[in-house]
């Protein structure tokens, strides 16, 4: 009889201490903060047993204990890194949904971080010592800019539209044109939202043709509204046709109908003299007369995420008291926000003060020496360097973004690098940059345009295309 002892093979018991792999990581990166590496540790050591219990015969990929570290290190770090980060938009595209739309302005910055860092009069009456209004001084301002009979703000256009159509038609029909019925980003689609505010969508209409004669047609004793919505990601060509808004405004009044218009993106800055769509000019759309003009506040007004409600004041009376509006509503730091970006266009400063506007009304010849400028720093660095550098100087044309102005485009100036191991590969060490920098790949060249990124960035951009040509 063998008395031998048996040796326990498990592979599960040469995994490592979950608390030494903790304390190894911490000791040798100061900046990794406690509950990062003990997470760290927790997953890699959890994953492994889970791997092995699905088959002990396999072998632990990580292997000696430097691995372990070097995993659980990344893991932590990855955990620790504050987020969002801030990056280079060096897309040109400046209302870019993904990088957060508008940047705002420093000064409205300053304002929302000088209300989030102490208490405020956010709803207090001061003179009186009662409760206040949080949204007086924004509604105040919106209606001395626009001309507006009544304002609301609450957190973000989406929510402006789904408050206006439940505030107005819930369990009753709103009349859309089936061209109109647009999927905006993330996959959020019109008719969705609209299920969702309780109302019933009456469709008229072609995908691309509507006229006045179907949304006449359509009206019937359970109608509510006529909604339109703007075609803010796309647009239709060739044989088309669509009611203009006054037309609609006319039917509503004539048959006792709200006519409500979902705008998306609008600026209180007239850019039409400028080649830029009338379109997009908020107090020319209220001049046709509708009962609601809905639309963004971090997109052409320059300022944080926020909808934008204008209109008559029995309409944006009945939003506000609708129950869905306390859980809609801006928090304070916008607030702050939104109320300096307004007094910024009160005063005539938008054009300088707001990054949007600067950026969309660049000089195309100020660009152009702009990025001359910046090749020769770039070309005269890779070369110290010793790096290979194909670049090309070249005029383009670049949308706005953000679901604002479709098929309108900016004329610009982009820098082309090409060569090395593609431009695809260069793409990926910008974005893994410690200063992140996006930018676009078009037919194997990469193109930087620096339209959209600030010149105190130039260094950190610079840094980043040395060491993404490597």
């Amino acid at each position: 009889m063998d008395l031998s002892r048996r040796v326990n093979k498990d592979p599960r018991r040469a995994l490592p201490s979950i608390h030494r792999l903790t304390e190894t990581v911490i000791a040798g990166n100061s900046e990794i903060p406690r509950w990062a590496a003990a997470e760290a540790a927790q997953r890699l050591v959890a994953e492994a047993r889970s791997r092995l219990d699905a088959d002990p015969e396999a072998v632990e990929p990580l292997g000696d204990e430097d691995a372990w570290v070097r995993a659980a290190e990344a893991v932590a770090l990855e955990l620790a890194r504050r987020s969002p980060r801030r990056v280079i938009n060096a897309t040109g595209i400046v209302l870019h949904t993904n990088l957060g739309r508008a940047p705002m302005a420093e000064g409205a910055a300053q304002a929302a971080a000088r209300a989030a860092a102490g208490y405020t009069d956010l709803e207090l009456d001061l003179e009186r010592g009662e409760r206040g209004d949080r949204l007086a001084s924004v509604v105040q301002r919106l209606e001395v800019l626009t001309g507006a009979e009544a304002a609301y703000a609450c957190n973000n256009n989406a929510a402006a539209v789904l408050l206006a159509l439940n505030t107005l038609a819930a369990g009753r029909q709103v009349v859309v044109s089936r061209g109109e019925l647009v999927e905006i980003g993330g996959s959020f689609r019109i008719p969705e939202i609209m299920q969702r505010a309780g109302v019933e969508l009456v469709e008229v209409g072609s995908t691309n043709r509507t006229h006045l004669a179907d949304y006449a047609e359509a009206i019937g004793p359970e109608t509510a509204m006529l909604l339109k919505v703007h075609r803010s990601n796309f647009e239709l060509r060739g044989f088309v046709s669509e009611v203009e808004l006054g037309e609609l405004v006319g039917l509503g009044a004539a048959r006792g109908i709200p006519v409500v218009e979902d705008l998306g993106s609008g600026t209180l800055v007239d850019l039409g003299g400028r080649g830029f769509p009338g379109e997009a000019f908020v107090p020319g759309r209220l001049r046709h007369g509708p009962d609601l003009v809905c639309f963004s506040g971090d997109k052409l007004l320059g300022g944080p995420q926020a909808g934008i409600v204008l209109g008559r004041t029995a309409a944006v009376a009945a939003m506000r008291k609708n129950p869905l509006a306390r859980a809609l509503r801006l928090d304070k730091m916008s607030l702050a926000a939104l109320d300096w970006t307004l007094a910024s266009l009160l005063e005539g400063k938008a054009e300088k003060q707001l990054p949007v506007l600067r950026q969309i009304l660049l000089d195309p010849e100020a660009l152009e020496a702009r990025t001359r400028a910046f090749a020769k720093r770039l070309r005269e660095g890779a070369s110290e360097r010793k790096l290979e550098l194909d670049l090309e100087i070249l005029r383009d044309r670049v949308p706005v973004g953000g679901g604002s102005l479709p098929g309108f485009e900016l004329e610009s100036w982009v820098l082309s690098l090409s060569g090395g191991d593609g431009a695809e590969a260069i793409a990926a060490r910008l974005r893994a940059h410690a200063m992140p920098v996006l930018s676009r790949v078009r037919d194997d060249s990469l193109l930087i345009d620096l339209r959209a990124v600030e010149e105190c960035d130039d260094e950190a951009l610079l840094e980043a295309l040395w060491r993404g040509l490597h």
